[in-house]
């Protein structure tokens, strides 16, 4: 039995149409991916918030509690350029540092609803957390609806990523670390406990609350960052997400016999630290707790605080330090109408 051959110019046809349409389709991905890095570097300014959403639960003047909608919370933190919400000005945010969220569940739904918002596809926004699912701690949360101060016994913080404009590579995610604190000490006054700094330990286990209800309660204040790349460019960005104790009010703590940077309680973890050198872009979000931090805390590292009004009733007690180029806020860094017990704070940096 015979077998048929393609004539030679036919084979060379065929070679040749194969090869420019492997040619045609590779131009063509190419071309859609320095598209993508155009519009990304084109757009020279990265948008940043910091909230804490308080697990999307507010808490309200009589006892009661609201629950709150992604959307409706994200639509009440965002803003334009003059500083309004709810505008055709306002602009898909970059990084969203949060802190007190559930975990992976509610983190991913938001971000999911964060997509949506702008038409994105869901997975758009990604979420870095410290915790993926932190164990419950506490009891009503302030809430007279226990099923509402339910919503708020699993706590951790994380950093929203929009991956259109931002990659992050493996390795460049922080290994969590503690928040510190002064354990009481039955019977003995808490300021002989500190003894300026000294009495300062992590909280986490052993150092920890004590008692079933509260054994967890050290994840809310466990911090995460990690370093991305703006894409189609080399700019670098390093962000950080903090919770610090509520006692971090009278007695700032930051670690094992530390008082912190400026003595305001505040630390940089080591591998955090790590990542940050030569980020060109450096931002920290951070829920002190605790009032009165000066702007030039962080300024050891190249950092400024950005946000002029009360963020938690009539105190701040919330900050968002930023190494760049931070366009002028009409409304001070902090938006009033934010959804939640915390007023946000963001800042638009050019690169």
């Amino acid at each position: 039995m015979s077998l048929w051959r393609k004539p030679a110019h036919l084979v060379g046809a065929i070679a040749l149409t194969t090869a420019l349409s492997t040619s045609f389709i590779a131009h063509a991905a190419s071309g859609a991916a320095a598209d993508e890095a155009f519009a990304v570097a084109e757009d020279r300014v990265l948008r940043v918030y910091n909230n804490n959403i308080e697990n999307l639960v507010r808490n309200n003047a009589d006892g009661t509690c609201t629950r709150i909608s992604g959307p409706d919370h994200l639509t009440s933190e965002l803003v334009d350029d003059s500083g309004s919400t709810g505008t055709t000005g306002v602009k898909a945010p970059d990084l969203l540092i949060i802190q007190q969220i559930r975990g992976r569940g509610q983190a991913d739904a938001y971000a999911d609803q964060l997509s949506a918002k702008f038409g994105l596809p869901a997975g758009t926004y990604k979420v870095v957390l410290a915790a993926e699912d932190p164990e419950e701690w506490g009891l009503t949360h302030g809430c007279s609806d226990q099923s509402l101060g339910d919503l708020k016994k699993k706590q951790t913080n994380g950093i929203i990523y929009n991956t259109q404009r931002l990659s992050l590579a493996e390795g460049d995610t922080s290994l969590y670390w503690s928040a510190g604190w002064l354990k009481p000490v039955p019977g003995v006054d808490p300021a002989d406990v500190y003894d300026n700094g000294a009495g300062c330990t992590l909280y986490k286990p052993p150092n920890n609350d004590d008692g079933a209800a509260y054994a967890y309660k050290w994840r809310r204040t466990s911090a995460i960052a990690a370093r991305f790349t703006i894409k189609g460019t080399s700019t670098t960005v390093f962000a950080a997400t903090m919770h610090l104790p509520e006692q971090n009010k009278d007695f700032p703590c930051a670690g094992d016999g530390i008082k912190g940077i400026g003595d305001t309680g505040i630390r940089i973890g080591t591998d955090a630290t790590n990542l940050m050198t030569g980020a060109s872009i450096r931002v920290v979000g951070i829920d002190a707790n605790r009032t009165a931090i000066p702007a030039d805390t962080l300024s050891g590292y190249g950092m400024t605080g950005y946000g002029t009004k009360p963020t938690s009733g009539t105190r701040k007690i919330d900050y968002l330090f930023i190494q760049g180029k931070v366009q002028p806020s009409p409304i001070g860094h902090t938006v009033d109408g934010t959804k939640s017990n915390h007023k946000a704070l963001y800042g638009f940096i050019q690169f």
